[in-house]
């Protein structure tokens, strides 16, 4: 079965950069497209990126765009999500689910994730 166990989160500063990943276990990553999600306090889930089974296909809220990078790294299992430029606005608790199939859904359709993590915390804060 699937497991999928986030890291990287911790607190930096606005301006800051983190890089989170996302790593699979029990299972290969290659038939799964894979979704970065977070979760602010007293707030939905939302969806803020995701990646194709193949890696040739992106998407992001618009929150994020140009700010952070989604990728994968097949040889390693996992998936990456660079944030750059962060901003408090972006602290929450960041999880990454997988979908079955070559393709990402749009990022509203978080109950068609069939798995997810546990989450990492992310606090951008002065």
């Amino acid at each position: 079965q699937l497991q999928l166990v986030e890291s990287g989160g911790e607190m930096v500063q606005p301006g800051g950069s983190l890089r989170l990943s996302c790593t699979a276990w029990g299972a290969t990553l290659d038939y799964w497209a894979i979704g970065w999600f977070r979760q602010a306090p007293g707030k939905e889930r939302e969806g803020v990126s995701c990646i194709s089974s193949s890696g040739g296909s992106t998407n992001y809220t618009d929150s994020v765009k140009g700010r952070f990078t989604i990728s994968r790294d097949k040889t390693k299992n996992r998936v990456y999500l660079q944030m750059n430029s962060l901003k408090p606005e972006d602290t929450a608790v960041y999880y990454c689910g997988a979908i079955i199939g070559a393709l990402c859904v749009p990022l509203s359709r978080t109950n068609d994730y069939h798995y997810w993590g546990q989450g990492t915390q992310v606090t951008v804060s002065s």
